[in-house]
């Protein structure tokens, strides 16, 4: 991982580079960054988690649809 002295090193460059009155800027717009990735990836995570509807996890495109009583095939339109 990182030392004390490749963390200041880190600092100083980045000082130099943005200049000091764009740290804070930068700094905030990566927080902001991080947020929204995180909130995403949580989100993604309920979605991979939710329960399956009650047709089954198996309910796809071949699966025959029951109406009135009769068993229909599902037809693909184009």
């Amino acid at each position: 991982m990182f030392g004390i002295s490749e963390i200041a090193i880190f600092i100083v460059l980045a000082v130099l580079v943005f200049g000091a009155r764009k740290l804070p800027e930068l700094a905030r717009s990566l927080g902001k960054s991080a947020r929204i990735l995180k909130s995403e990836a949580r989100a993604l995570k309920t979605d991979d988690v939710a329960p399956a509807g009650p047709a089954g996890p198996g309910a796809g495109a071949a699966d025959p649809r029951v109406i009135k009583g009769t068993v229909t095939e599902r037809t693909e339109q184009h």
